[in-house]
């Protein structure tokens, strides 16, 4: 469900400013009466969507509402169980929002947050606004708040500029957060911003790069999937298997778990001991 469009960030590689203009947030009111509608048609989970969603600023009938708050108010919702929200900026997470990460019950452990470099240099020329220090603190504030989070993260290698000594960085940073998800790209030029004008990375060390950040956040997705073997989760089922009689559905952590128990049904949320891990799922049994 949209909550928030725009972006006022403007990154040095992004377009978003450009094309969805300033940070516009629906109303509570609308926002509150869609999910509820969404619920009264049977919905269990609703994921708040929006290009830099933390910086949430819905109007209300005093004042403005955070996202935090926004949470809060749809926690109350009967027959919703689960809340999440994507994308977000470290710049605009705020204490309450990590806050309602430890108080609401809700809200999934799950957390989407984009830090693109781990060189201070580049992320000062992707005039991100924030350094690596602050993005670790942020995390170790976030797991404070949440010890069982898992954390998905984007990344930007070959930016222009970019040296092997601040790949380097990035690879620190990624290694000291431990990701349990994260997207990861070659820098690709983007026509009318900023770093469009600057020199390029060579193609081929863009390619190197990346297949070394990947191979490394490859490992740390397996690592977090093989963890879960042994423990027991909620799962909400959503469509049906490859196999006969299987289901699939997300955990709180958004990994796909896959059941094969006629006692489970499409809409269901069941716990379910994991057993086993692949390499992009996992599989489980209903808990009796």
């Amino acid at each position: 469900m949209t909550v928030q469009e725009g972006c006022d960030k403007f990154c040095a590689f992004c377009v978003v400013p450009y094309t969805r203009g300033v940070e516009v947030s629906r109303p509570v009111a609308r926002v509150l009466g869609e999910a509820r509608d969404l619920v009264d048609r049977g919905v269990r989970e609703i994921t708040l969507l929006g290009q830099n969603v933390n910086a949430y600023h819905g109007a209300a009938e005093a004042g403005e509402w955070s996202l935090a708050r926004l949470i809060r108010e749809l926690a109350k919702i009967d027959g919703l169980e689960r809340i999440r929200f994507t994308t977000s900026h470290p710049r605009d997470m705020s204490d309450d929002l990590i806050a309602a990460h430890s108080e609401c019950e809700k809200l999934m452990p799950y957390l989407h947050l984009p830090v693109q470099s781990g060189s201070d240099k580049v992320l000062k020329a992707m005039n991100r606004g924030h350094t690596a220090a602050h993005y670790l603190r942020l995390i170790e504030r976030i797991r404070a708040a949440r010890p069982d989070i898992l954390m998905s993260g984007d990344f930007i290698v070959g930016f222009p500029g970019e040296t092997e000594s601040d790949f380097a960085d990035t690879m620190a940073l990624v290694r000291a957060v431990g990701y349990g998800q994260a997207y990861s790209f070659k820098y690709s030029p983007r026509p009318g911003t900023p770093a469009d004008e600057r020199a390029q990375v060579d193609e081929a060390v863009k390619s190197d790069r990346l297949t070394r950040l990947q191979e490394l956040l490859k490992s740390q997705q397996r690592a977090a999937q093989d963890n879960m073997v042994g423990r027991e989760v909620s799962v909400l089922f959503e469509r049906p298997g490859r196999l006969a009689g299987q289901l699939v559905g997300k955990s709180g952590h958004l990994h796909a778990v896959h059941v094969s128990d006629e006692r489970a049904q499409i809409g269901d949320i069941q716990r379910v001991r994991i057993t086993g891990s692949a390499p992009n799922s996992l599989a489980g049994t209903l808990v009796h």
